[in-house]
């Protein structure tokens, strides 16, 4: 599902190239769970990025479901993003104002839903979390563990095959940091790719393979 080619990423900053990412040649198949380690400043947040078509990369081939999205514009890479890849976030990410319902129907606004088939979806989505009788709370009214499963369930709204989890339990206690992974392998086990950023070795252990990065490259 995910082929980088010699993917490279530098920021200029100043009179120095800061080497983001370093010649990455790597590949993630359709209905895997990778984690990805490594220590701060390794590229893992970039790597992330141009994963979840945030960011392109400076040089090499991105092929993400046999299309090189490398090269494309920013409208492309939105459309990608929305029918493609749910995100979900260490820290939730969920508009403070915004009822569990409406931080969920949102990305199906976007995406043209009607009336009747957005209330469908959300009943669904909230059900699968089970947090549909906390439609009406806001975030601020939720545990750490509730907002990570509306962010779950948002992350589903538009049934993307690809999920990318950055830190999804960095902000959660033990008990609720489990709850996140149980759904994590039940969604991978229905077929699913899940892409995870974690430094937690007991969290990387859900996943069937863990990529390291050290500067930039595969740590060998």
């Amino acid at each position: 599902m995910i082929e980088f080619r010699g993917i490279r990423k530098a920021y200029q900053t100043g009179s120095q190239t800061l080497e983001a990412l370093r010649d990455l040649t790597l590949t993630i198949g359709r209905g895997e769970f990778v984690s990805i380690m490594g220590p701060s400043g390794s590229g893992k947040s970039t790597l992330m990025n141009i994963i979840g078509c945030l960011d392109t990369p400076t040089a090499g081939d991105y092929i993400l479901e046999g299309r090189n999205v490398a090269g494309l514009t920013l409208d492309q890479l939105s459309e990608i993003r929305n029918k493609t890849i749910g995100f979900v976030f260490q820290n939730f990410n969920l508009l403070p104002y915004a009822t569990a319902w409406e931080n969920v129907e949102l990305p199906l606004l976007f995406n043209g839903k009607n009336a009747r088939r957005r209330r469908q979806r959300v009943t669904e989505l909230l059900g699968s979390v089970g947090l549909l009788d906390w439609k009406e709370h806001r975030p601020s009214e939720l545990s750490g563990g509730q907002q990570q499963r509306i962010a779950l369930a948002r992350a589903l709204a538009n049934d993307p095959p690809l999920i990318l989890a950055d830190e999804p339990t960095g902000n959660l206690d033990s008990k609720s940091g489990e709850e996140i992974m149980t759904i994590l392998s039940d969604l991978w086990k229905g077929g699913r790719t899940i892409v995870m950023v974690t430094h937690d070795d007991r969290i990387a252990a859900h996943s069937q393979r863990t990529i390291r990065l050290f500067d930039g490259m595969l740590a060998s």
